[in-house]
């Protein structure tokens, strides 16, 4: 499982593994465990966020995973609703009070527009305030790398309009079936390096007969073929987990996918999202 051992380097130097843990969906007191576990296989990457509810548990889980804080990487995200500098501040503050530590690693936006009007209204100016906020603590040492996350084209260069730092990453949903490569291409351009959340389409694509065949001829799982796929777009993966054996076959994935099945995995379209298109980030919009 090299993967857990390999990095991406931020455009500022700092450096983060190319596999993650996500932790949506996983309840606060369940986090502590769920984020030992992980780190006990060897992942070093661990992603929250304000809206996951579960801070304080994926925090306990960092600071008694028997390993070095500086070891481990801790990204949360500003909660969406959050477009103005004062609330910012104090939500900063709030998260690093929850996760119980002196820093965290990464910090996002976590969307351009509120989750009721995701894709929606204008609220670019609450979005460069809310960025001044991310630079003032990264500035003071607070937050090591800042980003953004599902921000498009125009959303990114409204904050670098306005911003003293470039946003390091922007995590977007990124799977065979949703490739929207224009965006990475931008990002790239820009040195933003792109993390990719949901990479198993939200457990949509296990069902996909082309992709089921093209694992097998792999001789791997859906998940890893997904994982992998993400991977060698040059994003850091995110799959989410709170099953130890999961999280064992998700970094098992030491494997090439050729250019003309990576061809076609990015031209897949239509995953059906069923009952989570609820969700405003996969209901197309």
């Amino acid at each position: 499982m090299t993967i857990l051992n390999e990095t991406y380097t931020l455009s500022n130097g700092v450096e983060i593994p190319k596999l993650g843990l996500g932790t949506w969906f996983i309840d606060d007191d369940k986090a502590a465990d769920a984020v030992r576990a992980a780190v006990e296989i060897g992942y070093r990457n661990i992603d929250t966020a304000q809206a996951y509810g579960n801070e304080r548990g994926v925090g306990e889980g960092v600071r008694t995973a028997g390993r070095p804080r500086d070891e481990l990487f801790l990204s949360t995200k500003l909660a969406a609703e959050i477009k103005d500098y004062g609330r910012a501040v104090a939500a900063i503050d709030r998260s690093l009070a929850k996760l119980g530590t002196e820093y965290i690693d990464l910090m996002l936006i976590h969307s351009p527009q509120p989750w009721n009007d995701f894709r929606g209204g204008d609220y670019a100016e609450g979005n460069r305030a809310a960025w001044r906020a991310l630079e003032e603590a990264h500035q003071a040492g607070k937050i090591r790398a800042i980003g953004v996350s599902n921000f498009e084209q125009q959303d990114v260069e409204n904050i670098l309009k306005g911003a003293t730092v470039a946003p390091h990453v922007n995590q977007l949903l990124v799977h065979a079936g949703n490739t929207p490569s224009e965006l990475l291409d931008y990002c790239k351009g820009k040195q933003i390096l792109v993390e990719a959340y949901s990479p198993i389409a939200h457990g949509a694509i296990l069902d996909n007969a082309q992709v089921k065949a093209m694992a097998d001829k792999y001789g791997v799982s859906v998940p890893q073929l997904c994982i992998r796929y993400t991977l060698q777009l040059g994003t850091v993966s995110l799959p989410k987990t709170a099953n130890p054996e999961h999280m064992r076959s998700n970094a098992a994935v030491d494997f090439e996918i050729s250019d003309a099945d990576m061809d076609a995995l990015r031209n897949l379209r239509d995953v059906d999202y069923g009952e989570h298109r609820a969700f405003p980030v996969y209901s197309g919009k």
